[in-house]
């Protein structure tokens, strides 16, 4: 599990250190380096599946992420044309590497890298890994099959487009981590689970994902139930963006197993405050049971569901991380701000522009 990441010279980043947790908000205005983060977890691993990583280089374009060229990435005040990643997990192992960055290449040549190394059977490396962008698949009348489940990689896709396919071939194989089982789910399946966790965003919510192999598309469809009905099966492109935007987030979580890394932009699309809540205290128990889960939001709720989950005993404020990205004052560098949560879910210093609109729009209101 990875405990600490640095970059160097890396788009906005001159050299910033980041604490890593169990769960690990990002949180700041627009703009200000909270992609970039992600960023460089995804072009290391991109890399690596490229076969570039051990040997060759740093891949700026791929699957994962589309970068541009050099130019794109080096830091504007970069006293060396040189970029470098550092990360340190939990055991002590460190990984560093470092990159030649200049003219437009696509492809940054390895100046040093740390070899073979356990570093690779990290989670980010390994097949325990899930990336969900901010841009998810809506509601469709049918959905992708997954080219990579015949080869036992499980990936929902970085849109979750193959969310549909995966959850119709593993619904009734039991989640890894039981004690993320909902007590009003029916049974341990994945399909079960999902059905009770997403509950929240809509209750009652019946899942139904059919494959056509013929056809390599698989339909999603909805149904409700309630006390003394059962509704029809509903298209997704009948029951709004909530459901189909929510389902790859439980779904990842939910078949994650510890050891595992999450990478979720944007948790809170079209979701209610009460389901943004109850989703990142499922997200909470997943990283208090070993699954490394880091967010990038810019919800209150995602925040206040951090605390409460630290409040309610479901993850310890030592496994719990929140850094507010904000601009530096004389420059084109990111200041970091790291607010510590305490046990009982309050926070101990609130910088400027840090989740505070709403305290400030009552005050106007009230003035």
């Amino acid at each position: 599990m990875i405990r600490e990441i640095r970059l160097k010279n890396f788009k906005c980043f001159g050299d910033q250190t980041f604490a890593v947790g169990g769960m690990t908000l990002l949180t700041g205005l627009n703009g200000m380096g909270k992609s970039s983060l992600l960023q460089a977890l995804l072009l290391l691993r991109q890399s690596h599946q490229m076969g570039f990583l051990k040997e060759r280089g740093l891949a700026l374009n791929g699957e994962l992420a589309c970068l541009g060229n050099a130019r794109d990435v080096l830091f504007l005040e970069a006293r060396e044309d040189e970029i470098a990643f550092d990360l340190m997990l939990e055991n002590g192992t460190k990984a560093a590497w470092s990159f030649a960055c200049s003219g437009e290449s696509a492809i940054l040549p390895l100046l040093a890298g740390p070899g073979s190394g356990d570093i690779f059977r990290e989670g980010l490396f390994g097949q325990s890994f899930h990336y969900l962008q901010a841009e998810r698949t809506g509601p469709r009348t049918s959905f992708q099959v997954s080219p990579e489940q015949t080869l036992g990689n499980r990936g929902l896709g970085k849109a979750g487009e193959y969310c549909a396919h995966v959850l119709a071939t593993l619904e009734r194989e039991s989640i890894p981590i039981q004690a993320l089982g909902h007590p009003d789910a029916v049974s341990i399946g994945l399909r079960d689970q999902v059905e009770a966790w997403i509950a929240s965003v809509s209750p009652g919510t019946r899942i139904h994902a059919v494959p056509y192999p013929d056809m390599d598309l698989v339909s999603l469809q909805f149904s409700f139930v309630g006390e003394g009905f059962v509704s029809d099966h509903y298209r997704a492109t009948n029951v709004g963006f909530a459901l189909t935007y929510a389902l790859p987030l439980i779904v990842a979580t939910l078949m994650s197993a510890p050891g595992a890394l999450l990478l979720i932009e944007n948790p809170e699309a079209h979701l209610h405050p009460r389901a943004q809540i109850k989703l990142t205290e499922l997200f909470a128990r997943a990283a208090a049971h070993g699954v490394q889960v880091v967010l990038e939001t810019h919800s209150d709720h995602v925040l206040n569901g951090l605390r409460l989950a630290v409040h309610g005993g479901h993850i310890p404020p030592e496994k719990a991380c929140v850094h507010f990205f904000r601009r530096a004052k004389g420059g084109m560098q990111t200041e970091v701000v790291s607010p510590d949560i305490d046990r009982r879910g309050r926070i101990d210093h609130w910088p400027e522009d840090f989740f505070d609109e709403w305290e400030k729009s009552l005050d106007s209101l009230l003035d």
